[in-house]
């Protein structure tokens, strides 16, 4: 075992995070990245944005430059794909069935989409989005209709992936519908501002279905040509994108043996602080990561860029024995149209007692509103109001309730 590589298994943010760290570090051994994709790890935000639309390059979305692996001597293995994890033997078997000992691993193994499971899911012109494959398929289809300006999205899920391919759908002169679940869209947000985004999409001239159940998708000579909903109504598609959220990638985890965390706290591979397993040398970030929260008091497992970027590089360091244990606050962004947000914290919108105190203006949609409960603020979120992050979790973060007056006067 000593001696043996370094191993870190991911596609993503968080897997080139951590090797980055690695070796900023000054970590000098052998040191071996593993990612079933045929490149290096990317970052996945741009796929439902910038890339989507043909407005971002392709390279753009790569972490760390082509040769960036080889001028620090990292082993990047492609196209290759864990399969087993023995944390007793200390040692990763590949689909080829070749193996590879290590003296310690971190899993960054990501999300994959839930899928549909209703009739006519394998129709062609049925796409989900969660590599940069995807989303050149996806492109291959949206950028040509909006040349020729004929055909119909319809977008199933209205959470963050759904809303932000609408949003790019819309903005290329498609026309666009969204299929929902709930009473209003992007519901881990709670209904006030939920419903923000939800007018901003209809002001757009997305149709909207509140409350959609999905009971099949229709089509011809392969296609899809609609998407029927158990109210009976039917709605014509040449597109269906689905995106009714993603589940964390813990198979390899869970065969190995690793303790994994219970659903209602929401799922994932249990960590320590230090983003240790149930297995001391085997880590995990980004994801699959269920880390526990000093000053929520419980674990949280965030799918965001954010949560990628800082428990890669948190990851990396306690590899190498880093005394710190993770504290930061989650944070993510969204951008649609011309409507940029930032939210950092946790709250539990389906549990009763908070309220949402807004600073600012919810009609100019420039505002920050924040989730308090018993007078504690445990999230905030701004609206095209910007740097003021690190003033919100100074809030986040008081040892007390903060006083209402200071909420609502937040933005001057």
């Amino acid at each position: 075992m000593p001696g043996d590589p370094f191993v870190v298994v991911g596609g993503g943010l968080a897997a080139a995070r951590a090797v980055e760290a690695l070796r900023g570090e000054g970590f000098d051994g052998d040191l071996v990245a593993v990612t079933s994709e045929p490149h290096r790890p990317y970052e996945r935000p741009p796929l439902s944005k910038a890339y989507l639309r043909g407005q971002e390059d392709r390279e753009n979305i790569f972490t760390l430059d082509e040769d960036w692996y080889a001028r620090h001597d990292v082993d990047l293995r492609t196209s290759t794909t864990v399969v087993g994890l023995d944390p007793a033997a200390h040692r990763v078997t590949f689909a080829d069935g070749s193996g590879l000992p290590y003296a310690k691993a971190l899993l960054a193994t990501g999300s994959a989409p839930r899928a549909l499971t209703v009739p006519g899911r394998d129709l062609g012109g049925v796409h989900y989005l969660r590599t940069v494959e995807d989303a050149d398929r996806l492109a291959g289809t949206l950028l040509p209709a909006s040349l020729e300006g004929s055909g119909q999205v319809v977008v199933i899920g209205d959470g963050w992936i759904g809303m932000e391919v609408a949003a790019s759908a819309r903005e290329l002169g498609l026309d666009v519908v969204v299929l929902g679940r709930g009473a209003h869209p992007l519901g881990v947000l709670g209904p006030e501002l939920g419903e923000l985004y939800g007018t901003l999409h209809q002001e757009r001239g997305v149709r909207m279905h509140r409350q959609a159940e999905v009971v099949r998708l229709t089509g011809g000579n392969g296609q899809v040509t609609g998407v029927d909903l158990a109210d009976a109504t039917h709605v014509e598609a040449t597109v269906v994108v689905v995106g009714i959220g993603v589940t964390p990638n813990v198979g390899l985890a869970r065969a190995a043996g690793l303790e994994l965390r219970a659903h209602e706290l929401g799922g994932g591979l249990a960590v320590d602080g230090y983003l240790r397993t149930s297995h001391p040398d085997v880590h995990a970030a980004g994801d699959i990561a269920s880390v526990p929260s000093p000053h929520y008091e419980r674990p949280l497992r965030i799918e965001h860029w954010a949560a990628a970027l800082d428990q890669g590089k948190h990851a990396g360091l306690a590899m190498l024995g880093a005394a710190e244990p993770y504290d930061l606050l989650p944070y993510f962004f969204s951008d649609q149209y011309d409507v940029g947000m930032e939210y950092k914290g946790y709250v539990d919108v389906r549990s009763p007692g908070y309220e949402v105190v807004v600073s600012g203006s919810a009609t100019d949609r420039e505002l920050v509103a924040f989730y308090v409960r018993d007078g504690r603020v445990e999230a905030g979120m701004a609206v095209n109001v910007w740097e003021r992050m690190d003033d919100v979790e100074r809030l986040i973060r008081a040892d007390g309730p903060v006083p209402r007056e200071e909420l609502e006067g937040f933005v001057g």
